[in-house]
């Protein structure tokens, strides 16, 4: 519904749109979490739920390729490289240690079946012959990696290698940034079909693997999606799962044991979806155009801004309703992003959120000599 007061408006322009209903992580006192570092977080809303030490500095061990699997989707999706490409190993890939399929120098694999290695088992051959075709050298896909880090605001991370193998003290990471490249990740759907796979095989069927996550097979709606395990770093896991449209990312760093780790994650994304739900922060009905005046076009579409949902308290997102809040005109010149309204979304009587709408394109104010040619047009045009 539009709104025309100019008071309404200007209030809509100034309102904060922090939610009264915003999530507060709880503390370590309140689930059975044995691992000395964990979080669990949202992946729409970013919103944290859970945190333990969640900044302290540890090492990831394989964690480490849910970046380089980050950067693999960011160059397929850029159109860079393609899943049916074929990716040659290097003496020096063929050479890793730990997980592998066992590449054999200038044995070739698409990038599809690459991909499948490093999310199923882990393979540490395949993430550097990837790191090799992206960027030419580990070293320079490391140097990504990190550039990648700072990028998604990943303040306690700095990596080494693309495979997590190295027990260099400056290979580090903390229980939040891996939930952050987690969440990151998983915004790239393609890589579910390879993370929630249990059990497969490469070579055509001569190489078995079997998902070293063992939540795939054996909890509801497990998305993946990467396991770890050196000495240093102990067992680590960074677990999704996705239910009724909402998914969760449990991080759980140093556990003593495997099983650990898995309950440890089961427990986090337990309590997200038995305590919380995610609302729509975009109203069912389309978004109606503004209309403008002296503007080089008559009319603007707004466009929301900022997350598509928002995380609340079960219950909370039941009788939920929307009011469009826009002027029913402006006047030009008008700048892209600048913001015209907002959308009021409540649950019952109660308000939840506003969610900023904002200038789709920038709209230019005619000039005097334009002005004046839509007047005579409209005097004695046809």
């Amino acid at each position: 519904m539009k709104k025309i007061a100019l008071m309404i408006l200007i209030a809509a322009l100034l309102a904060s749109t922090v939610s009264a209903y915003a999530v507060e992580p709880v503390g370590e006192d309140i689930l059975q979490v044995t691992a000395p570092s964990a979080v669990l977080m949202e992946k729409t809303s970013g919103s944290v739920l859970y945190e333990k030490n969640s900044h302290e500095r540890l090492a990831p061990a394989s964690v480490t390729k849910v970046m380089t699997l980050l950067l693999i989707m960011e160059e397929i999706a850029a159109g860079n490289i393609a899943y049916k490409d074929q990716v040659t190993c290097s003496s020096y890939a063929a050479s890793m240690g730990g997980s592998q399929i066992w590449l054999e120098e200038n044995e070739k694999m698409t990038v599809g079946d690459m991909v499948k290695a490093i999310a199923v088992v882990s393979a540490n051959d395949c993430a550097v012959a990837m790191a090799e075709r992206i960027a030419g050298s580990e070293s320079a896909f490391v140097t990504r990696m990190n550039e990648r880090a700072e990028q998604l605001g990943m303040a306690d991370t700095h990596f080494m290698d693309c495979t997590g193998l190295t027990d260099d003290d400056n290979h580090y990471t903390s229980a939040y940034d891996i939930a952050l490249m987690s969440r990151e990740l998983l915004f790239h759907e393609d890589i579910k079909d390879y993370t929630t796979i249990w059990m497969d095989s490469l070579r055509g069927g001569e190489s078995a693997l079997t998902n070293t996550n063992k939540l795939v097979r054996f909890f509801d709606g497990a998305t993946g999606l990467k396991t770890g395990f050196t000495k240093k770093a102990m067992y680590c896991l960074s677990a999704s799962a996705m239910r009724d449209g909402t998914e969760y990312i449990a991080v759980v760093m140093h556990e003593q044991t495997s099983a650990e780790r898995f309950e440890s994650a089961k427990a986090l994304l337990s309590y997200g979806f038995a305590n919380f739900e995610l609302c729509s922060l975009r109203a069912p009905e389309a978004l109606p155009p503004v209309a403008v005046e002296l503007g080089e076009t008559n009319s603007l579409q707004p466009e929301y801004s900022g997350q598509a949902g928002m995380l609340v308290e079960k219950g909370a997102a039941k009788d939920l309703s929307y009011e469009i809040v826009l002027p029913e005109s402006l006047v030009a010149p008008i700048d892209k992003g600048a913001r015209l309204g907002e959308v009021i979304v409540r649950s019952g009587d109660e308000e939840l959120t506003r969610v900023p709408l904002l200038a789709g394109s920038a709209v230019e104010r005619l000039t005097t000599f334009k002005i004046y040619g839509k007047l005579l047009l409209k005097l004695f045009g046809k």
